[in-house]
Formats: structure tokens, C-alpha cells, sequence
């Protein structure tokens, strides 16, 4: 399968349509998210609209993706809770600001990641969501050049070589 041509921004360059926050209008500031594990041991719940979506292709999202991308959801860290089991967390400790992801014991599921680079922030992963229809597909990509020949960019939707660092909500 052939990749769309498209224009990646350097990391330091962020197009209007990555810098403005169209869910802040277009999703009811009420609506509640719920979501947890495969084998049900871990459940969350937050509330608000997402603060930005996204699909990372970094080689730490392939790995722990099972070798995709990473789908995933920033919502307001104030507004989400665990509301069922505590889940185990893991820091590789790699790099500076590296994340925290969160995980089911049980089922190995990864649920959340939080990183001391954004703390008024949880990334939600898409699949986790009971109903993942509210994603309606990603904002931003982020770590192009880490993909792999199989991986595929969604049309018209900016794409970056590495983690755009300006002028994101988060």
C-alpha cells in the first residue's frame, strides 16, 4: 500500500488547525467518558471534552501497541479517576519526561499514560474507551520518522517527525 504524499511540519512548527482546539467547541463540556480493561478488573471515568487527539508512531508506542500506532485521547488529568481496581504503572526512565504508563495486572491492558511534560494532562488510550466512536479520528501524528513501512497516515491531518513542542493544549 502506497502512503498519501503529504507535508510534515518540523516539530517546532505547528499549523493553526494543530494549535486551536475545535473539540473545546464542538463537544458538550458535560460529556462523560468511561472506559477500563479487557477483563474488566480496572474501569476510569473523566469528564469534559478531550483536550486534543492523537496517533503516535514512536517506536515505544509500536512496542506497546503490538506494533501499530498508539491512538490516543488527552482529557483534563483534574477531570479522570480510576473508578474500579488500581492499576500497576510502569516508567522505562529512558529519556527525560518519559511517561508513566498505567496497566492492568490482570489482563495487561494499557490503559493511561501521564508524563511530568504535561501534568494537567491523561492520555487515554482509544481502545480502553467503552465507547471509542467518540475519537472521531486523530487531530495531529506525531513521531513520522520512526514509522514503519506498513504504517499508514490518515489524509489531511498534520503529521510531524517528533513530538510538536509549541503551542499544544496540553
Amino acid at each position: 500500500m502506497r502512503r498519501p504524499a503529504r507535508r510534515e511540519f518540523p516539530c517546532h512548527e505547528l499549523p493553526a488547525c494543530a494549535t486551536q482546539n475545535p473539540m473545546r467547541h464542538a463537544m458538550n463540556t458535560n460529556l462523560t467518558f468511561t472506559g477500563g480493561c479487557y477483563c474488566g478488573g480496572v474501569r476510569y471515568q473523566c469528564e469534559g471534552p478531550p483536550l486534543m487527539r492523537g496517533l503516535c508512531y514512536c517506536r515505544t508506542c509500536q512496542a506497546i501497541s503490538g506494533g501499530s500506532g498508539n491512538l490516543f485521547m488527552a482529557i483534563d488529568a483534574k477531570s479522570f479517576q480510576f473508578t474500579k481496581g488500581a492499576p500497576r504503572s510502569f516508567n522505562k526512565n529512558d529519556r527525560p519526561g518519559s511517561p508513566t504508563r498505567h496497566f492492568c495486572e490482570t489482563c495487561g491492558v494499557h490503559l493511561t499514560a501521564r508524563s511530568e511534560l504535561a501534568p494537567t494532562a491523561v492520555l487515554i488510550k482509544v481502545g480502553t474507551l467503552d465507547d471509542p466512536s467518540v475519537f472521531e479520528g486523530p487531530q495531529l501524528v506525531t513521531w513520522t520518522s520512526e514509522m514503519q513501512k506498513f504504517h499508514l497516515l490518515p489524509s489531511d491531518v498534520p503529521a510531524y517527525p517528533g513530538w510538536p513542542s509549541r503551542n499544544l493544549p496540553l
